[in-house]
């Protein structure tokens, strides 16, 4: 959850201005970082496998902010380490 968007599984439990649909895309060969911030370097959360379902929330510029689940981790994604959009 962020202060502006969560996900609607969150909505009823957590007030936001905005709740989203999560698009499950799939973690690429090699797997991801799953970082606090949407910049290069920003402190590593957790690793995500290759194959791993990544939750996706919200895109701004190259990188993806969502969770691995309902329950988490939250974090960001570079959209080059996931499947691309339809």
């Amino acid at each position: 959850m962020r202060g502006d968007l969560a996900h609607i599984g969150l909505a009823g439990k957590h007030f936001v201005p905005h709740y989203a649909v999560p698009q499950p895309r799939t973690v690429m060969p090699g797997g991801a970082s799953l970082l606090a911030e949407a910049e290069v370097g920003a402190e590593e959360l957790c690793t995500l496998m290759e194959g791993d379902s990544f939750e996706v929330l919200d895109v701004a510029g190259n990188w993806a902010w969502g969770c691995l689940s309902l329950e988490g981790p939250v974090g960001y994604v570079h959209l080059d380490r996931l499947e691309a959009f339809a």
